[in-house]
């Protein structure tokens, strides 16, 4: 058994946050020792900080799993980029790998071995010419507890953005290729999970063609979001999807200083589908914070304020009237 560096991992006992990193929770949050008795399945969210070494960050995330594991987690999400950071358009390119390599491997491997979920919220895959134009995907994948890949999403929006006023320029697109299709929400122990990755966050038409059209009761944004716009939009626009999509949202983040190009914004987060904050795991250190899943809460927030009843069709939304 490898020895925990997660100082605290809490489980909800009311709707406040929960700084997971710290000593101890908010009031309101008590502290999981061991296995949890919980009614509700539990899922647990992790922050970390990647660098280009593989090894490195699949041996944090291996201590990751196996702590949520320890504690209950029938689950456990991933931050994009929890394959590496590259510090380079080439180191990214040159350490990427197809699904069918080391990395995919031997997380299906822990997936079995441990008989838990995982949500890789944004793997370097390479694209299907990679031999011929060296692009690849950003991909979610998700493996069920007998190791098995059963869901592949590949990033819809791609992040190109300059703000020379807060030191952020990113060009994803010109390594990374949009992937083709949105692909329906999994059934997993948790409830009804649908993918984004990252800057997909800011579509709500995804989150509402998850929610709408295929059922999700999860949605989950995997992230790895600059320290400038995380500060400004990051939890306002996860809690904005939760209420409109009446989902909860799980958001797996990436924290602190990969090399010195880049860093992370952490602040992991749990929302609930009133837009309650569940948990937080704060924008300083690695970690993981276990969230309960309560699908009673979901069932009657939708029955109180029945918001997609109240939808009008595709066709209406598209009738404004020119003036």
């Amino acid at each position: 058994m490898i020895k925990s560096l997660i100082p605290v991992t809490c489980i909800l006992a009311t709707s406040r946050k929960c700084i997971g990193l710290f000593p101890a929770c908010r009031q309101g949050l008590k502290q999981i020792n061991r296995m949890s008795t919980s009614q509700w399945p539990l899922a647990a969210v992790c922050q970390m900080t990647a660098t280009p070494d593989k090894a490195a960050n699949l041996s944090a995330c291996t201590q990751l799993v196996e702590e949520a594991k320890e504690r209950g987690a029938a689950m456990v999400f991933l931050p994009e980029g929890f394959d590496y950071i590259g510090s380079s358009r080439e180191e990214t390119l040159s350490l990427s790998e197809p699904l069918t390599g080391d990395t995919i491997t031997q997380y299906c491997q822990l997936a079995r071995k441990l008989g838990i979920w995982l949500s890789l919220g944004g793997f370097h895959e390479r694209g299907h010419d990679w031999g011929s134009d060296r692009r690849i995907y950003n991909s979610h994948v998700i493996i069920d507890e007998q190791g098995k890949t059963v869901s592949v999403y590949r990033k819809s929006h791609l992040f190109d953005m300059e703000l020379p006023e807060k030191g952020v320029s990113l060009k994803e697109s010109a390594f990374t290729i949009s992937g083709p299709s949105l692909v329906a929400p999994v059934q997993t122990p948790i409830g009804k999970v649908g993918l984004g990755i990252c800057y997909d966050l800011r579509f709500p038409e995804l989150s509402l063609a998850l929610q709408k059209d295929g059922g999700a009761q999860i949605l989950t944004y995997p992230s790895a979001f600059t320290v400038a716009t995380g500060r400004a939009h990051w939890e306002v626009l996860l809690r904005a999807r939760a209420i409109e999509n009446q989902c909860f949202v799980l958001a797996a983040a990436q924290v602190g200083q990969h090399h010195d190009k880049r860093a992370s914004y952490g602040h992991a987060l749990a929302v609930d589908p009133w837009g309650d904050v569940l948990a937080d795991c704060g924008g300083e250190k690695p970690g993981l914070m276990l969230v309960e899943l309560n699908m009673e809460k979901l069932d009657s927030t939708r029955k109180h304020m029945p918001v997609q009843q109240h939808r009008r069709d595709t066709v209406f939304y598209h009738s404004l009237e020119r003036t």
